[in-house]
């Protein structure tokens, strides 16, 4: 017979469980629907729901608390930078360090690549300044650049902006993208234009006339401005009209074949440094390709930034470049040179295979996201996601990824709104697939795994949409703990 402590206790009991079961419900309702904002971006930029995968999962938790065609295979764009990254930090460690370096035979300098992927114009800078602090005065003769790291790698252009650094072809050699900064200066009265690096040989026509109105970007300035480019001599030519509303402004293109750049390079600031570079009959040197042979003696290695720093700058600012140089490095170290993108490919599914991660819709080309190839599905991203914030390297992972309206990919937007400086999540963008994934600090102090693709036509036009999940995830409500069985009044509990 059951008294009235007993009726009480089980009135409370069965409260707990029907609340526990109406949360669950709730849930369950959720996992199959888009939220009513992230539906409403879509129908503003015309894309159907049908063209979007998303899935928000709690961090350390195996149940989504939306997940929206989830198992279906998309080209996330630059998201796929997160499986290289990530598998990256893992399989070389945050230290890991490229090594550029030079050795000589006779009076034949080496200069040998292995994929350094931030060898910009401060780094080959220092690298030669070392040289001369060496004690190399001045440079005779050839000079051999080994590219034997990497092997052949195809062109693998997204579009048919040939100049565009984003473009560029992964080298192990490559030095500073193999871009030029154009940088425009305008007055009351012209438009000042210079280069850097200012390489030899380099033609630049300033036919540009000041105008009035607003100042466009990406194709529609360089369109404005005239625009043209050529290699072979290197040319730049812009010819039409700069808006003063532009003020001083920034153009990055890459014109040179890789040889002429480096060659270009090292002309230009090894006399800067005070040096002479000739041949034996007092001709200017020149480059030319090759491996270093047996018996060279190594005169100097100059180590890149640590891969933790590396990663940083490819997910904040999504460079392509960056990331397909790591793509090959993994194939590089982990199956031997010369680098080749199977290799890499192979080495990141076996690496997703100890994990205990299936992704068998994973497709990566390049590494990067800039491909029509790539895909992954957000069920998978959500994983990926799940495996890194257990991981051993997730500070050095997670730091590397965009902060909502604070900086890289992410810095101007969800500006005005709660979550703004509360997650950090990659973007990815081409002309038909638009994509973020990362974490988000929600209102009530949990971490919040989401990912959401679009591959529609009208892609570009659905960052309302994806911001609207990144608010959504942000501002979910807090979740009850499950019901528990209660103990009765004076009992003590089991132990193990």
């Amino acid at each position: 017979m059951i008294g009235a402590y007993g009726r009480k206790f089980k009135g409370k009991a069965m409260r707990r469980c029907i609340a526990g079961a109406m949360l669950v419900l709730a849930h369950l309702t959720a996992w199959a629907q888009l939220p009513g904002t992230v539906l409403q971006g879509l129908r503003d930029a015309g894309i159907p729901a049908g063209n979007v995968s998303a899935i928000v999962q709690r961090a350390g938790s195996d149940v989504p608390v939306l997940a929206y065609r989830t198992e279906v295979p998309v080209n996330p764009a630059s998201v796929m930078k997160l499986v290289t990254t990530y598998a990256a930090l893992e399989l070389l460690g945050p230290a890991y360090r490229w090594k550029t370096e030079v050795y000589q035979a006779g009076e034949t300098l080496y200069l040998r690549g292995t994929g350094d992927p931030k060898l910009n114009y401060e780094s080959f800078w220092m690298l030669l300044r070392a040289l001369r602090g060496r004690g190399l005065k001045d440079l005779r003769g050839d000079i051999v650049l080994d590219r034997s790291f990497f092997g052949p790698v195809a062109d693998g252009r997204i579009d048919d902006e040939a100049f565009r650094p984003y473009n560029v072809t992964p080298d192990a050699l490559l030095v500073n993208f193999k871009s030029l900064r154009f940088t425009f200066l305008p007055d009351s009265t012209s438009v000042r234009i210079y280069a850097e690096p200012g390489l030899p040989g380099l033609e630049l026509v300033n036919g540009l006339k000041l105008a009035n109105g607003a100042c466009p970007d990406g194709r529609a300035f360089r369109d404005l401005i005239g625009a043209q480019f050529q290699s072979q001599p290197p040319r730049a030519a812009f010819m039409g009209a700069y808006p003063l509303s532009c003020g001083e402004k920034e153009l990055n293109v890459a014109l040179h074949t890789p040889a002429d750049y480096v060659e270009g390079m090292i002309r230009q600031l090894w006399s800067e440094l005070g040096g002479k570079w000739e041949d034996g009959n007092g001709r200017p040197g020149r480059v030319r390709e090759g491996t270093v042979p047996p018996g060279a003696t190594l005169l100097y290695a100059h180590e890149s930034e640590p891969l933790a720093e590396i990663v940083r700058d490819i997910n904040k600012f999504s460079n392509n470049v960056m990331a397909r140089q790591l793509f090959l490095t993994l194939a590089a170290e982990l199956g031997g040179p010369p680098a080749r993108p199977e290799n890499a490919m192979q080495a990141i599914r076996q690496w997703l295979s100890r994990k205990g991660l299936s992704i068998p819709e994973l497709a990566m080309e390049n590494g990067s996201g800039l491909s029509r190839n790539e895909r992954i599905s957000v069920r998978s991203l959500a994983a990926l996601l799940q495996a890194a914030w257990k991981s051993q390297v997730m500070p050095e992972f997670i730091a590397s990824l965009p902060i909502v309206a604070a900086d890289g990919t992410m810095k101007k937007r969800l500006q005005s709104e709660p979550v703004a400086g509360q997650a950090h999540i990659k973007t990815g963008l081409l002309h038909d697939a638009r994509a973020v994934a990362g974490y988000v600090l929600d209102r009530n102090g949990n971490r919040e795994i989401v990912a959401m693709v679009i591959n529609d036509p009208r892609a570009p036009e659905g960052q309302a949409a994806l911001d609207a999940l990144v608010e959504w995830a942000y501002s979910q409500p807090p979740i009850a703990p499950a019901p528990t069985k209660a103990r009765p009044r004076g009992a003590l509990p089991r132990h193990p």
